[in-house]
């Protein structure tokens, strides 16, 4: 069994948009939330300029997604898919207390990994 390695998302040229997805999840059962964000993992791969995302959530239900798009346009055709307007719904009714989404304009943008050199943006 193969395990993936961990790491965060790596440093691109600016500018480019971040999305910050802040969260708190409500209690309880799964209740499909873990079948559903990994299908919105295949399906924002496949949204042109999407450059990747960085995600935690805590024991206590907090959580915080970053997804990094190249433009505008690129979170807007996310914004806009069916599937992902969906699961928005269904997040609303089902599985979070409270969210909030921020769109910053990234203007810098540099990495560290040991034993690499560091990247610059």
């Amino acid at each position: 069994m193969s395990q993936d390695v961990v790491a965060p998302v790596a440093a691109y040229q600016p500018p480019y948009y971040a999305v910050v997805f802040a969260s708190v999840r409500r209690s309880g059962p799964d209740d499909g939330y873990a079948g559903t964000a990994a299908r919105l993992g295949e399906l924002v791969r496949e949204i042109p300029g999407f450059l990747g995302e960085d995600s935690a959530r805590g024991a206590d239900g907090f959580g915080i997604t970053v997804a990094y798009f190249r433009d505008l346009d690129g979170i807007e055709r996310w914004r806009a898919d069916a599937e992902h307007a969906a699961a928005k719904r269904r997040g609303r009714e089902e599985w979070y207390e409270r969210y909030t989404i921020h769109v910053a304009k990234v203007e810098h943008s540099h990495g560290f990994e040991r034993g690499a050199r560091p990247s610059a943006g």
